[in-house]
């Protein structure tokens, strides 16, 4: 399937590649197709990700990792939260988080609190928020991201 983007221009992705957010994403409940893309030169060392939809091309989420950057995030969900994704397993479990990137770099941060929570295996996610208040919506990455890049 062909799709041309904003960021990666025209693109060639396979159905396979497609995960199914069954209700949309926060603030964006009509979108459900997207695709987990990243700079192919960087590999699966790319930090930030995007998260780009099927259904609007223009529309490209900058996604990461949250353990990159808060090595001892544990957000605790109800378990009903997560039945649209299917069965959950270490193996198939892929948890990421938005990031805000403004034109200050140093103020680059993640959203802590509203997880994206994808099942590998059968192509599936959902958005969740975190109901306590242990994490922020805007977690400040920029120095954090520096000092891994200085320490490799």
């Amino acid at each position: 399937m062909k799709i041309n983007t904003k960021i990666f221009g025209e693109i060639e992705i396979s159905e396979e590649k497609i995960i199914t957010f069954e209700n949309g994403i926060i603030g964006f409940p009509d979108l459900k197709r997207f695709a987990l893309l990243h700079d192919e030169e960087q590999g699966d060392e790319a930090g930030i990700r995007f998260l780009q939809s099927f259904d609007e091309p223009a529309f490209a989420m900058p996604v990461m990792e949250p353990l990159m950057v808060k090595p001892d995030y544990d957000p605790e969900v109800e378990d009903e939260l997560l039945t649209a994704v299917g069965n959950l397993t270490a193996e198939n479990l892929i948890v990421l988080v938005t990031v805000t990137v403004p034109s200050d770099l140093k103020k680059m941060s993640v959203n802590l609190q509203g997880p994206i929570i994808i099942n590998a295996e059968e192509r599936r996610g959902c958005q969740l928020i975190v109901e306590n208040n242990k994490y922020p919506v805007k977690f400040p990455i920029y120095d954090i991201l520096q000092a891994r890049k200085e320490g490799e």
